[in-house]
């Protein structure tokens, strides 16, 4: 009986991550599909992937947008800003979060970007996590984590504190 009931609960547990990881692979794919979109700054495939009700916070604490805005400034920044970019050391991790908040199906997408301005030329190198919402086969949240002063002082801004001056 004792070796039943320990097979039992090995077979629930086995299932029951099964049941909620069974759309890993397709949401990793999705993601992989969204940063690929972004390397070819292809904004339109974006609008593809995002859903209608797409969220988007950070890297700061009060930044957040939603699908048109985010697909606005893509597009500006793509017209305008960026020259290209470039993920590296890429590397994706399908989590099932079965309460709360945030329960539902998420990718956390950790990389090293480099990010080419078209003005001068000047490349920026960041480390960056994001990660994804997805629900329907479409990203309904992100958040994305990266340093914004290291990126800035790789643009030849320079911090000075005001009780310094």
């Amino acid at each position: 009986m004792k070796h039943f009931l320990l097979v039992m609960m090995f077979l629930v547990t086995i299932f029951s991550c099964t049941v909620q990881n069974k759309n890993a692979d397709a949401n990793t794919a999705l993601i992989d599909k969204y940063i690929q979109a972004v390397q070819n700054l292809d904004y339109e495939s974006m609008e593809d992937i995002l859903a209608d009700q797409y969220m988007g916070f950070g890297p700061s604490l009060n930044d957040s947008i939603n699908k048109a805005g985010a697909l606005s400034n893509w597009k500006s920044n793509v017209d305008n800003l960026y020259e290209s970019i470039t993920y590296s050391k890429s590397r994706n991790l399908a989590q099932f979060v079965p309460d709360g908040e945030n329960a539902g199906e998420w990718v956390s997408n950790w990389a090293e970007l480099s990010i080419v301005y078209k003005k001068d030329q000047k490349k920026v190198t960041l480390m960056t996590n994001t990660i994804y919402k997805i629900e329907n086969g479409k990203i309904v949240k992100s958040y994305t984590f990266y340093n914004e002063a290291d990126v800035l002082e790789q643009l030849g801004y320079v911090f000075i504190n005001p009780n310094d001056l």
